[in-house]
């Protein structure tokens, strides 16, 4: 037991002793981001840092997922700034504040509402080949992101595909010592990584490019570095309700994107041991982490795919890593800004990049391709869709289209004509692989499969009665055990159906019969013209009906 104890409490400590690593290279990750979305946003840097700090915190307490690190991403940014412009179009930094603090209360507030109302199943559309294609169009993006911090340029952002034409047009202007320095730290992280998973290989890369910059003055040579943070804590701003209407619509898309990114980035890096993410308990977490951060001067925040992807990466367990991060926001915030400003953007954009290609798995589509085809279009239509239109509209697109590939494949069902098993009571569908499988002379065993509903019936009554021409039974006996459900106009079909067969001359029976779809042939009274004699609990029963009949005979 002593033993069992003694491991239990090393694989504690190991597991903390990751998690601060996590949290602090998250750290270095997040905080120059976070100001940089600031300034998308139109706002001061230091309310990305308070982004980092209030909302990750709320979201560690109440969040389903281990490893999700919190704060703004690219596209809250975007949204946020858009709107900001235009409840204040002179940019007073006063009135900014208080438009701020409203906007992300309302975005706390429907994101709670959500929770309440139970609209966390909205997440289960978002199924696995669309994350993998979602993860590799973040992966993409992410890095594109940063190859001009490589590269020592700047291009003006407008789209994945137009920015990688800026970016090269643009390579003629690389500042060579820009991407020295990046090559170094790429190759250094890459070669550590290798010889030591998990190592602290990115604190150590940070700690080496601060001390480089400090010491050869890069930022007096034209490289371009984090930058000045100024020290200051987050101070209690106040909402507005007058600015409630003109904000409330903005507030929604925000409030969607921000529970889309979180969901998705959740579910992205939730490990298999891992418990599962619950999507209602995602919405009560990120709302109440925005409601808190507005009167603490935060931006929207949501789940950030590049933090997470290195707190994963570099070992992160639980939300002490977001803890750690969120200390560390503080201590910047405090004491830290003029070191962690000398940090140079080509060492922060080489961290970036050697943590976010894990993303791209070309293999998971393959194996996704191998399998299902219709899945690996998904997947390839979330990819498509986060390149063409950016993280939420590529989410839209694949569930769109998932949704479209769903209702087709439902209104194309399958009928298959049944045999058995040589020998056995096995009965399944004919099959070229299965020469030998028995039928039956003057018996049609069909098997409709799926929801039978108005957008399908009149399919599955066409190859019912197509496979009757063809075979010219006495007995059509229909396999119903793979109906879970049947639609009333379905039903009245069927109804309908077996009234035109049995004018043919042909007998119909029902078999396997599930209790609801029973329940509705009873209460439609198709039940009852049927009779005891027609209706089976099996197919087998109603087989060795047929066999004892024509015994009888």
């Amino acid at each position: 037991m002593a033993v069992s104890r003694n491991g239990g409490g090393a694989s504690f400590a190991a597991g903390v002793r990751f998690d601060i690593m996590a949290g602090l290279v998250a750290a270095a990750v997040v905080l120059p981001k976070a100001m940089a979305y600031a300034t998308v946003a139109g706002l001061p840097v230091s309310v990305g840092l308070y982004t980092a700090f209030v909302p990750m915190i709320v979201y560690a307490l109440l969040g389903t997922s281990r490893v999700l690190s919190v704060s703004s991403t690219t596209t809250l940014a975007i949204l946020a700034g858009t709107e900001l412009g235009t409840a204040v179009p002179d940019g007073d930094p006063g009135k900014l504040v208080t438009a701020v603090a409203t906007l992300v209360a309302l975005t706390g507030a429907l994101l709670i509402a959500a929770s309440v109302l139970r609209l966390g199943f909205v997440a289960n559309f978002i199924s696995s080949p669309v994350l993998t294609g979602f993860k590799a169009g973040i992966g993409l993006v992410i890095v594109l992101d940063q190859i001009p911090k490589l590269l020592g340029v700047h291009i003006e952002k407008a789209g994945f595909f137009r920015d990688i034409m800026s970016v090269v047009q643009h390579i003629p202007e690389t500042s060579l010592l820009t991407l020295a320095i990046a090559a170094v730290a790429l190759i250094a992280l890459w070669m550590m990584e290798r010889l030591w998973p998990h190592s602290p290989a990115p604190l150590v890369v940070v700690g080496a490019g601060i001390l480089v910059s400090w010491l050869a003055g890069l930022n007096a040579l034209g490289i371009a570095t984090v930058g000045f943070i100024p020290r200051s804590l987050p101070s209690l701003t106040l909402p507005s309700a007058s600015l409630v209407e003109q904000l409330l619509p903005g507030a929604l898309g925000i409030a969607l994107m921000s529970f889309t990114e979180t969901i998705a980035a959740g579910r992205a890096f939730a490990a298999p041991s891992e418990p599962p993410i619950r999507p209602n308990r995602e919405l009560l977490a990120t709302g109440t982490a925005n409601v808190v951060g507005a009167f603490f001067g935060s931006m929207p925040a949501g789940g950030g795919t590049s933090q997470t992807a290195v707190v994963r990466a570099v070992g992160g367990r639980s939300q002490t890593a977001s803890l750690v991060t969120a200390a560390t926001s503080a201590a910047t915030m405090l004491f830290l800004a003029p070191l962690l400003g000398l940090l140079p953007q080509a060492v922060l954009a080489a961290i970036v990049i050697i943590y976010s290609v894990g993303l791209i798995a070309p293999a998971e589509f393959a194996a996704i391709r191998k399998v299902r085809r219709m899945e690996f279009r998904w997947a390839l239509a979330a990819f498509l869709g986060v390149l063409v239109f950016g993280t939420l509209q590529g989410i839209v697109v694949a569930i769109v289209l998932s949704l479209i590939g769903l209702a087709s494949q439902s209104a194309k069902p399958k009928v298959y004509v049944i045999g058995r098993k040589p020998g056995t009571d096995v009965l399944r569908p004919l099959s070229p692989d299965h020469p030998d499988d028995e039928t039956f002379d003057g018996l049609l065993i069909l098997r409709p499969e799926g929801r039978l509903f108005f957008a399908n019936v009149q399919q599955v009554a066409d190859q019912i009665q197509a496979f009757v021409a063809e075979y010219k039974p006495k007995v059509l006996a229909l396999d119903m055990s793979g109906v879970f459900d049947i639609e009333y106009s379905a039903l009245q079909t069927m109804i309908e159906s077996e009234r035109r067969v049995t004018a043919q001359g042909i007998t119909v029976w029902l078999a396997g019969l599930n209790s609801d779809v029973l329940d509705y042939l009873r209460a439609s009274g198709f039940a009852d013209k049927l009779g005891r004699e027609r209706l089976f609990f099996s197919m087998n029963a109603a087989l060795q009906r047929h066999l004892e009949q024509k015994s009888g005979s």
